[in-house]
Parts: C-alpha cells; sequence; structure tokens
C-alpha cells in the first residue's frame, strides 16, 4: 500500500494538484469514478459488460483506488487497518450461521446481533 500511496502522490505534487484535493472534492471525485465504472454496466449483461469493456473496467476501478488511497492518506487513514476493522464489524454484523447464501442486510437477518 505504502508503495502505491507514494506514486499517487508523488503524481499528483508533480503536477502540484495537491492544492484542489480537499477531502470534499476527493469524496466528489471518488464518487463520479464510481460512477463512471457503473456506467460501463449500463443496459447490459454483466457478461456483456466485461467481455466488451475489460480495460475499460481495469481503467475505472484504478481511478476508484486512486481516489481512495489519496483520501486515506490525506486523512492520516492506513488503509489495510480500516479495511481489516470493517471486516471485523461487518462479521459481527453477518455472522456466518445466519448469513450464508443470504443477500439480506443485517437487520433483515433472523436473528442477527443487530435486532
Amino acid at each position: 500500500m505504502e508503495e502505491l500511496i507514494q506514486k499517487i502522490t508523488t503524481f499528483r505534487d508533480e503536477r502540484d494538484w495537491g492544492q484542489f484535493h480537499n477531502p470534499k472534492d476527493l469524496a466528489i471525485s471518488l464518487n463520479l469514478e464510481a460512477s463512471e465504472l457503473l456506467e460501463i454496466f449500463q443496459w447490459k449483461s454483466n457478461e456483456e459488460a466485461i467481455a466488451k469493456s475489460k480495460d475499460k473496467l481495469q481503467d475505472e476501478l484504478a481511478d476508484v483506488l486512486y481516489y481512495v488511497l489519496l483520501m486515506c492518506n490525506d486523512l492520516n487513514i492506513d488503509p489495510k487497518k480500516a479495511l481489516i476493522e470493517k471486516l471485523k464489524k461487518n462479521a459481527e454484523k453477518y455472522p456466518v450461521e445466519k448469513a450464508y447464501g443470504s443477500n439480506k442486510k443485517y437487520t433483515e437477518l433472523r436473528g442477527s446481533n443487530q435486532e
């Protein structure tokens, strides 16, 4: 992660773009890039979108990751630690014995810890 963060901050700083990268605008850019990712699937099946747009999917996923890592860097959030902590929280919300094979939200799982 550190190597990726170093590469993207160097890229940004070489262009003096840091002046534009406050948390609000980074969040907006992240959302816009995620929307571009979603647009690839609009009006297509999963299979068709993936078959026709694999390179574009890769580019949009990279753009999303770029903004996630920039935000983590600028907000002093360790992305690995944040993800591990979130997985622990989700494991509590979605215990295997209640969530296995289900697409229900944790609040809908019978006998969930969140009821």
